[in-house]
């Protein structure tokens, strides 16, 4: 952060995932060039990747929204650990999903005509379509959580501009300090700012993906046209999102020796967050088939025998056994707390939310109610080559920020430790000492 030189292991893996972003500015200008034909999308599938992905990339964005905002509120104080880089990972994960629709649109150059703004022609957008819903979500969802990231950050720039070496340095963390000064009433405005935005925020964890589930939801095709999607896509956004935070926090707690910031509490809290949500994910597949039953609806039924014994299930069996079978080991303490363990488990979740995606949309789509209009869905590898460019997005994205800014917050940590300490100091006085002190009988 303010240390000249750079880490090899920090060149190695910028220097892979800069390679991949570039991967997916070159795929992205073939798309420009050619048009989403070069995607293996086709007349029953009509969404492919670019959905799949989307939705993928949204639910991995929630978990640093909830972490930040909700937790924030429930006065959860071993929040205070994760909070920045999970806030962090929200902004870079919302920016990868935007790249999806927008060039799914065909001529993203038009993306203007989504925003209601004032023309002469009053030619408003269509407000019954799932894409403008997308867009006023995903767009009030990426503005919330930047401000709440930044406001959350303008102490500790303050530090850096306070420490910094170089002028130029000092000069940026000084713009963006916003003349912080340590004061009072700083603080004050800070606390009722950062309160607002979490009580901003937080509905947003409900809504955002709420909405992205009507997408689905409000169709008639079977498999899709379902209310349990809202609150099911949301469990699996948590879900999903927690074990990229696991995913990511394993690794800097072992890389940058952060044991004593990012302890097994964390680790353990994770893992039944994870445990919870996946519950709730699996009690949403018991429903699915449920509903396929109890309505005696043909084309219900069929869509979820397709699932199972059709051409794509191996990918349904997959996505049963890595969202179902493997977080039951979460019910084991030490699961949740051995690093390694844990961190296989987020891995294959992460997998299995996607593989849930690719299920739900290819799914329902290659066969529906005209057997005539009957086709598989097969990812190109321009498909390929955008999904895995998006992750390589992340990860520099992820890695310019670990390298710029603080991974966890510093004035959070220090009011966190004068805390401990007081109440340490608290029990270990003299008239606290006694048996029959108000400190033992508490």
């Amino acid at each position: 952060m303010l240390t000249k030189g750079l880490p090899r292991g920090w060149i190695f893996g910028f220097a892979i995932s800069f390679a991949l972003t570039m991967m997916l500015t070159w795929s992205l200008v073939y798309l420009l060039v050619k048009g989403t034909g070069i995607w293996g999308i086709n007349i029953p599938i009509g969404w492919g990747f670019a959905i799949i992905n989307f939705v993928w990339w949204i639910g991995i964005g929630h978990a640093g929204t909830l972490i930040s905002a909700v937790l924030l509120l429930f006065r959860q104080d071993w929040r205070t650990s994760i909070n920045r880089f999970a806030e962090a990972m929200t902004l870079f994960a919302v920016a990868c999903a935007g790249i999806f629709p927008l060039m799914h649109m065909g001529r993203p150059w038009l993306a203007y005509w989504m925003v209601p703004y004032p023309n002469t022609m009053a030619i408003w957008p269509q407000f019954r379509s799932a894409l403008v819903w997308d867009v006023f979500a995903v767009s009030t969802y990426a503005s919330v959580s930047l401000l709440f990231w930044y406001v959350g950050l303008v102490p500790d720039l303050a530090t850096l501009r306070d420490r910094a070496q170089n002028k130029y340095s000092k000069f940026a963390f000084g713009v963006f300090a916003l003349g912080w000064r340590n004061s009072a009433r700083h603080w004050h405005r800070y606390h009722r700012a950062y309160l607002l935005l979490a009580a901003l925020a937080t509905p947003l964890v409900v809504s955002v993906h709420t909405i992205v589930g009507f997408d689905f939801a409000t169709s008639l095709i079977p498999g899709w046209h379902n209310t349990m999607f809202p609150p099911y896509f949301v469990a699996g956004a948590v879900f999903s999102g927690f074990a990229m935070v696991a995913t990511l926090s394993i690794p800097l707690r072992y890389i940058y020796n952060l044991q004593d910031f990012i302890t097994e509490r964390h680790l353990d809290n994770m893992g039944k967050v994870m445990l919870a949500t996946g519950l709730m994910v699996a009690y949403g597949y018991v429903m699915e088939g449920f509903y396929a039953w109890y309505s005696a609806n043909e084309y219900e039924t069929y869509m979820q025998v397709n699932r199972m014994v059709g051409p794509y299930a191996p990918a349904y069996w997959a996505l049963i056994f890595c969202n179902i079978i493997v977080p039951q080991l979460l019910w084991s303490h030490k699961c949740r707390t051995t690093p390694w363990i844990l961190f296989l488990i987020t891995l294959v979740i992460s997998v299995g939310m996607w593989l849930e995606r690719f299920v739900i949309v290819v799914t329902s789509l290659h066969r529906d109610f005209l057997p005539s209009s009957w086709d598989m869905y097969y990812p190109t590898a321009w498909d390929w080559m955008t999904y895995i460019g998006t992750i390589g997005l992340f990860f520099a994205l992820l890695f310019i920020f670990i390298r710029i800014l603080p991974m966890i917050s510093l004035f959070e940590m220090r009011e966190l430790v004068e805390q401990t300490t007081k109440a340490a100091e608290a029990v270990q006085s003299p008239e606290n000492a006694g048996p029959d002190s108000p400190a033992r009988r508490k």
